[in-house]
This record gives C-alpha cells, structure tokens and sequence, in this order.
C-alpha cells in the first residue's frame, strides 16, 4: 500500500540522493531574483544555503557542483547526487544550458540554490527526450562547491590561471609575431606594484620587462577582453623576485590586463610563397640583431618562425625561388643551433643541426656546431666525427683543427678519469675481500696456538698422535678443511684415528 507524502513532508532537493524520490511542488517566492537579461523572469533564483566570500566564478572557469533537477511537480528527473561524482563543466561555453551558465555565475562556493527557468532558457520547443518534454519549465537544485579560473599554461601546470571579467569581441586571437597594445595592472597581496600602457611584438615582450605568463596568455584574448591572471613565479619573477616592485622570491602575483587591440597577421594558408619568403626574411634580420645584443630567446623565437614559415616551401616549381626558400630556411636551423649553443641546450643545438643538414648534408657550420654540442654532452667520438668531416671539407679550417685537438685531449682526461674510477673500485673490492677471509679465518678454531687442548696418544711405533677432544671431533665432522690441518711436533702430521 502505497503511502501519500504531503507537500510539507517531502525532503528538500538537495538531500535528494536517487532520481525516482520526489521533492515539494516548486512555487517561486516573491523575493525570488530574476536573472534573466531581459528581466522577464525567466530565470529565478532563491538561495537556500549561503555561500562563503563573495567571489563568483567567471566565464571560461571551471565550476564543481551538484545537482537536482526536477519538474515543478516535484517529479525528479535527474540528479548528479545518485551517484556522488560531483558534475564540472567551463562557464560561459555553451556546454550547459543558459539558466545554468547565469545561474551558477551569480553563486558562491557553498551556496546551495534554486534555479527556476522557463523553457527559451532551458531545453526550449525541442525538449531533451525521453527526460524532458518540449516546452518544459525546469527548477534545478544547484550546490557549488568549487570554481577555478582556466588553465593557460601550455603544459597544463597550473601556473598561468584566467579569471575573466569582460568578455572579448571577435573570434580572432593574437598569435606570435602579432604587434599587440595591452593595458595591465600588477598586484601582490592586493597592492599595486605597477600600471602601463605598452605596445610589443608577441613574443618580444620580454624586451620591455612584460612577464612571460602575461605574454603566453594573450594568444587566448580577444580584442577588448579583460582578465585575471594569476601568474606562478615560474611565469612571473621567479626565484629571484623584484627588488624595485617589492615582489619576494617565489610569489605567486596578479595581473589584470586588458588587451586594447592587436593587428591581426595573415595566417599560413593565405600566404603564398612569396609572402613567406618575405616574412621570414624579416624574421632573419630581427633575429641576427636580437642575437648580437645577447639575446638568444627572443632571437630563437624569430629563427623558429623562419622554420614554421619555410618547412613546406622547399618543393616549388620555380628553382630560383625553391633555392632562396632552402638557404633561408637552412639559416633558420643553422641560427638556431647557434643559439642552443649560447644558451646550452645542446639536445636541441644537435636537432638543430641534424635539420640542417638533411637541406645539405657537407654544411660545415652544421658539422661544426653539431660537433660543438656532441663534446659538450661528452660524446667525444661522434664529436670527432664530425670535426674531421669538417676538415675534409676545409683543410685550413683553424676552428676545427683547434676542436679536434680539444677533443682528443679531452677523451684522453675522460679515459684516465674513468681507469682511476674502476682501478679504485677494483682496489676497493678486493680490500673488502681480503677483510671477509680475515673475519672467516679468525672464527676457526686456532689449533697452532692451543695444541694443549688435543689428547697425546703413542701409536705402536713410537711415535706420538694426537686426538681431537668431542667438540673438536664435532668441528672437523663440520668443516672437513680441518682435517687436513698439521700439528706441529707431531711425527706424521695426521689426526688420531
């Protein structure tokens, strides 16, 4: 017999724990807040539990919650709780419903809510079948438990988060090499510690001291947008921290930062060859003066575009112009490798080198820097190899003929280093050797020092032998070696027997 629940007896939605319970009929207060943009009160909103603090999360955060969503008779028709994994969704992408992304966006964590929409906010005319009819009013239980801002970092590591707050225009984003105009504000702890209007290359930005977490951010703007960065020391001030704005070592700041415009650049595909070969010859000279001004990582920047530009132009049906694409392009990796070496990152000083020489397998500056990052990584004969490669190319070539000789004095110093090393080890091992026969010859018994304890015993001629005692007996039955051990002034030399 079934029995009928009244409206005050059933248990609020977000005790609910399976979707076939039933909660109260929904009746919006008067004191409901109306959150849809039009004012229409399509989307109501009542707060059941209140929340910590006052921050909300923004579009593009990711957002913990659970949920109750059941039909204004009270019938559930799903709920996240069932199953106790908590559902997480991005805010502000669509992925949910619109009364969703409005309605958590307005909450704080902890707060448990209820959010009534109408259905041009919900599922709408379609409906969502077999759960939900078309043109269906919804009312979700909502709790909140956590929301962080989007991860921007390239390696996901938590070190570059986003909080947005205006919303950008366009579909378009800045990319590398793109001249871009920001407005940025720095924070710690909640003051300012600088403010400025700038004007940069992506990927340059280090030139004018913009943090390197700000420029790796920018690629995801919008023109116009304004966000929150909270950047880690790995993309901020690091372990040294900046003494002028009073950042310690290893703290974690905020930017807020506004990208006011950017000139948008041709992408790959609309540039034919031509275009390419410009672009990355502009690159070279960018990068060949950022080089003899020290700076190898904005330069390996302009150097890695060459590549980017040039990797698929070195096929072209006019031969004059397939041969610029290559020697450009060969200088591309050939600068790279350059710079690697400056800044001793010798794995991708050798990649560098390798790519170069598959555009031309005898380049000498490819064989020599290769060499260069073979010896540093103490791989002397492939080093070697190479140096002599390059000398049978060029002879006279005093660089080479000086690393070759560097080389082999080098292997010479690895090789005694390493006879030194296992000579020691070998000393070592047969020391501790040495030890362990000591230690095992001291546990036997000492029969040359206490003959005394062995019975005298005259055999038939004469001459004297001895017995061993019963716990010598038992020790020579133990360790036959014993029995082959001779007394002193004894005539045969031979135990009793």
């Amino acid at each position: 017999m079934d029995v009928k629940m009244s409206d005050s007896d059933k248990i609020p939605a977000y005790m609910i724990s399976s979707k076939h319970e039933k909660v109260a009929p929904y009746e919006p207060s008067p004191d409901a807040e109306d959150l849809s943009p039009g004012k229409d009160r399509g989307i109501l909103k009542e707060i059941k539990v209140q929340g910590v603090g006052t921050s909300r999360p923004r579009p593009q955060d990711r957002v913990q919650v659970h949920y109750v969503g059941y039909f204004v008779d009270g019938s559930v028709f799903d709920t996240s709780r069932d199953n106790r994994n908590k559902f997480e969704f991005t805010l502000g992408r669509g992925n949910v419903i619109k009364a969703w992304d409005l309605g958590v966006a307005s909450m704080c964590e902890g707060e448990i809510a209820t959010i009534f929409c109408k259905p041009e906010y919900g599922y709408g005319e379609v409906g969502n079948l077999p759960k939900i009819p078309p043109n269906t009013p919804l009312v979700f239980e909502i709790e909140l438990f956590s929301f962080t801002g989007e991860d921007l970092s390239w390696d996901l590591d938590g070190g570059i988060i986003r909080h947005q707050i205006e919303k950008g225009n366009g579909y378009s984003c800045p990319k590398e090499g793109t001249t871009v105009e920001i407005h940025f504000v720095g924070r710690y702890q909640g003051k300012t510690f600088e403010e400025r209007d700038v004007s940069f290359v992506l990927g340059e930005g280090s030139d004018i001291a913009v943090p390197e977490g700000i420029e790796k951010a920018l690629v995801k703007f919008h023109k116009a947008e304004t966000s929150v960065l909270t950047l880690k020391p790995k993309y901020a001030f690091g372990k040294n921290g900046n003494e002028t704005f009073g950042i310690p070592a290893n703290a974690t700041v905020e930017y807020e930062v506004t990208l006011v415009r950017f000139e948008k650049t041709k992408e790959a595909w609309e540039m034919d060859t031509n275009d390419k070969l410009e672009q990355a010859s502009i690159c070279k000279v960018k990068g060949t003066e950022l080089y003899k001004a020290g700076k190898y990582k904005i330069a390996m920047k302009q150097y890695k575009r060459i590549v980017d530009h040039m990797e698929h132009e070195t096929n072209v049906a006019d031969k004059n112009l397939e041969k610029q694409c290559k020697e450009i392009l060969l200088a591309g990796h050939l600068n790279l490798a350059l710079c690697h070496l400056k800044t001793e990152e010798y794995v991708e000083a050798r990649d560098a080198c390798n790519n170069a020489l598959q555009i031309d397998e005898n380049n000498e500056k490819a064989l020599f820097r290769r060499g260069q990052a073979y010896m540093a990584m103490n791989d002397f004969g492939l080093s070697l190899e190479d140096f002599e490669r390059v000398l049978k190319i060029d002879p006279n070539n005093k660089a080479a003929l000086n690393q070759k000789v560097l080389c082999k004095n080098k292997t010479k110093e690895a090789r005694k280093k390493e006879k030194e090393t296992y000579g020691n080890m070998f000393a070592k091992f047969a020391e501790r050797d040495e030890m362990r026969e000591r230690e095992r010859n001291r546990r036997l018994p000492d029969v040359l020092i206490n003959p005394g304890n062995w019975e005298d015993k005259t055999n038939l001629n004469g001459i004297q032998q001895h017995r061993p005692n019963p716990q010598q007996q038992h020790l020579v039955q133990q360790d036959p070696l014993l029995s082959n051990v001779q007394m002193l002034g004894t005539g045969s030399g031979s135990f009793w027997s």
